[in-house]
């Protein structure tokens, strides 16, 4: 029997309950080893979609099919004890009908062992929300910027600027929060209306662009890490330059291999000596 603290696993009740108190710190991770380094320090770690640009160098998310995530999700449920794991349901595998969103919903929720689901939308959401959420699959919503509506949006723009579009995502954050998400990310949205909409709704909002106001934060790590060095979104703070180390650590390896000055001989296997 072990005497060493089992770590427990934080629940979506844990993180519904942390309204109004200590933020929620969230990350995104698609790999097993990057959700080990993540999990003693984040309580939502985040199987974002985003990784059809991150991992999959695609111009956007909605080449991401439900067996990307489903792969991914179970890859980062392996490496985490501590963090509550959502995982994204992608574009077309739930917009449909709330019975395919149950659908694909239930293979992530089975398949990965994740703890909840996240989608993205608002009113016209709602009743797939309720029908998940009375079937025992918690949701994490989304709504402001939604990537997966890059195309109607004509681009990653941030959104709410005037009054009528301020109070469509207003309109759409209450409608999730009536319908059961147990919180919601509230994405590139002008600072007054995710502050506006964190104190409106009775659940946690989780900002990304949005206000410090809200009851947590989140980012994809790669940002967060420097590994992109062509683009850094308004609302990232880079927080290392890892692909600056990647890169300089590759171009030193280069040039031992070049010079034949490594393997060195402590990197090689040698006979062993007689008697």
């Amino acid at each position: 029997m072990s005497t060493a603290k089992e770590t427990r696993r934080l629940g979506v009740p844990d993180l519904r309950a942390r309204k109004g108190g200590e933020p929620i710190v969230s990350l995104t991770a698609y790999t097993t080893p990057t959700a080990k380094l993540l999990d003693p320090h984040v309580d939502l770690m985040l199987v974002g979609d985003s990784l059809g640009m991150v991992v999959y160098g695609f111009d956007s998310t909605l080449p991401v099919t439900l067996d990307m995530m489903i792969a991914h999700g179970a890859a980062v449920v392996r490496g985490t004890r501590r963090a509550c794991v959502v995982v994204d349901l992608p574009f077309a595998s739930y917009q449909e009908s709330p019975q395919q969103a149950f659908r694909a919903a239930a293979r992530v929720m089975a398949e990965t062992g994740a703890q909840a689901v996240k989608l993205e939308g608002g009113v016209e959401m709602a009743e797939s929300v309720a029908f998940l959420t009375a079937r025992g699959i918690p949701v994490l919503g989304h709504v402001g910027l939604m990537p997966q509506s890059v195309n109607t949006l004509g681009g990653y723009k941030a959104v709410g600027r005037d009054a009528a579009a301020a109070e469509r995502v207003r309109a759409d954050a209450r409608a999730i929060a009536d319908a059961g998400a147990f919180a919601m990310v509230v994405e590139g949205t002008m600072e007054s209306l995710a502050r506006t909409i964190t104190e409106e709704v009775p659940v946690p909002t989780i900002g990304i662009g949005g206000s410090p106001a809200c009851d947590g934060q989140v980012l994809v790590t790669d940002d967060l890490l420097g590994l992109f060095s062509d683009f850094t979104p308004k609302f990232v703070k880079r927080y290392a330059a890892v692909g600056q180390t990647i890169s300089e650590a590759a171009a030193a390896y280069a040039a031992e291999v070049r010079s034949r000055t490594f393997p060195g001989p402590e990197h090689c296997f040698g006979m062993k000596k007689p008697g």
